[in-house]
């Protein structure tokens, strides 16, 4: 799956075109706007440096939409709503967890405090969040020296390589 993230003027939302493996193609709006890097960014990043295959992009590339996205192109699999529905069901505490994830590491790459119970709830060693925070540090860097208009792309791929039902 293929994230291009678009950075817009300052205190506008971050636009995000998503081209799934199945050749549906999304868009979405979401926080960010600025330098910062934008807070679904961040996820993508989280999420496949620590290889979660079934965080918010997991989902995504399984078929899940949010209501924050909207269809662009490719043809939809049959009952798509209806699988969409059910995977955020049975995922809901996966979801969370890959959100408390993300805010662990996005800390830690602020130099922020993050309580040693947080680090040991979050599932990976201390090391693993470390690379991660640095890799979301460089690409805060590279997102900072984008001008509005300019795009980020970032490859997000199943760890393991196969689709997960």
């Amino acid at each position: 799956m293929r994230m291009t993230f678009r950075r817009m003027a300052d205190r506008r939302p971050v636009e995000t075109t998503v081209a799934r493996d199945d050749g549906v193609v999304f868009e979405l709006r979401g926080a960010g706007g600025g330098a910062d890097l934008p807070h679904d960014l961040v996820h993508a990043l989280v999420e496949r440096e620590l290889r979660v295959a079934d965080g918010i992009w997991g989902c995504i590339a399984d078929g899940v939409v949010w209501q924050s996205m909207r269809h662009v192109s490719g043809r939809q699999p049959p009952h798509a709503a209806e699988r969409s529905a059910a995977l955020k069901r049975a995922r809901s505490a996966r979801v969370q967890q890959a959100e408390l994830l993300a805010d662990v590491v996005a800390r830690l790459a602020r130099d922020a405090e993050v309580l040693p119970a947080e680090v040991a709830g979050s599932g990976h060693p201390q090391a693993q969040l470390t690379e991660a925070a640095a890799a979301l540090r460089a690409a805060g860097r590279e997102w900072a020296a984008l001008r509005p208009g300019e795009t980020l792309v970032v490859d997000w791929a199943r760890p393991g390589g196969r689709r997960r039902r």
